[in-house]
């Protein structure tokens, strides 16, 4: 029996990618700042019925508080990190916690090392496609990295988790290099679909925000097409796959961008309004450019043999809004028809 440890267990990505885990016949071991707490850690116990799942409790900010969590694993996903993205206080709440929560995990990486095959960072898009760059479909891959200058001169509301994200990559990149450690590197877009538990995850809930018509997310999502330059999203579960894969192929080095769909707020609007005309469109965004100015590319991963089950909008979409019905965060439509076929 293969085994891995998810950090960050009760979070959208990781309890997903935990359930993936379990389905696949791995034992897993999932860390949690506090297992006590049935709000946060409930979900996570419920899958122990799914096969072998041991919680522990492991917090960024304590070194060595992984170190048995991490033991005798042949994998370590790294999906735990600080997530505070409209901070005040930038520097204190994300940039410094967010490096100092991946030297904590390396180091009990190292300690593990003698039966750890691989460990698998969960980074960001946001640690890639933020630049000064003009034009539009600029395809970006993994050698490309956020302007840090840009950043941290101009200091848009979310710069401080985009910083956050590059700098605690980069120190990875460093620490894994000297302490001979096997690394990949997961850079996923905007992350949709429904959550294993009954709450959707606020990426869900930012995705569907031009349906649900509010107006703080809204603000949000324009912000993100006008700093990164595009609307680009992966549905959770080839997310989930995604991490698995890397992490099983042998010869896969470095950075993958996993990213389906990459598209702008208007085209995602007319989209919208085509494929579900039940539902009322609460928002114009036709002031913002039509076409997204940045093209996040999944071809070193797709070349590496990975296939995307939910490859386009509605794949994406059709799924995200039934499961958002489900737990009463969009109101189903009167005649219980959520889409037509585009074209009908």
């Amino acid at each position: 029996m293969p085994s891995a440890c998810v950090t960050g267990g009760n979070g959208f990505l990781a309890s997903a990618l935990i359930r993936q885990l379990l389905e696949k016949g791995y034992a897993v071991n999932a860390t949690v700042r506090d297992p006590g707490n049935e709000q946060k850690a409930g979900q996570l116990k419920q899958m122990q019925s799914l096969g072998t799942l041991t919680i522990f409790r492991a917090d960024l900010e304590e070194e060595g508080s992984f170190d048995e969590a991490f033991n005798g694993c042949d994998y370590v996903f790294l999906v735990a990190a600080p997530v505070k993205i409209m901070s005040e206080n930038p520097e204190e709440e994300l940039i410094k916690p967010a490096i100092k929560g991946v030297l904590n995990m390396f180091k009990s990486c190292v300690k593990t090392k003698a039966t750890l095959k691989r460990v698998i960072l969960t980074s960001s898009a946001a640690a890639v496609s933020i630049n000064q760059l003009e034009g539009v479909n600029l395809v970006m891959d993994e050698e490309a990295w956020s302007d840090l200058t840009f950043l941290t001169t101009t200091k848009p509301r979310t710069w401080g988790y985009a910083v956050s994200k590059v700098l605690a990559e980069k120190e990875a990149i460093k620490y894994a290099e000297e302490n001979e450690l096997s690394l990949v590197r997961v850079i996923p877009s905007l992350i949709v679909g429904p959550a294993v538990g009954s709450v959707l995850a606020n990426s869900t809930q930012l995705s569907l925000c031009l349906l649900s018509g509010n107006e703080g997310m809204i603000r949000g999502f324009r912000q993100m097409q006008c700093l990164s330059g595009s609307i680009s999203m992966v549905h959770v579960e080839d997310l989930c796959r995604a991490h698995i894969f890397v992490a099983e192929e042998k010869v896969a080095a470095g950075r993958y961008i996993c990213s389906a769909v990459n598209t702008s707020l208007p085209e995602l609007a007319c989209f919208l309004r085509m494929r579900y005309p039940q539902r009322r469109l609460t928002t114009d965004c036709s002031d913002l450019p039509e076409k997204s100015k940045v093209i996040l590319s999944s071809e070193k991963l797709i070349k590496a043999g990975f296939e995307f089950k939910y490859s386009k909008l509605e794949d994406i979409y059709d799924e995200t809004i039934r499961s958002a019905e489900a737990v009463g965060f969009l109101t189903p439509t009167a005649n219980g028809s959520t889409h037509v076929q585009i074209g009908e």
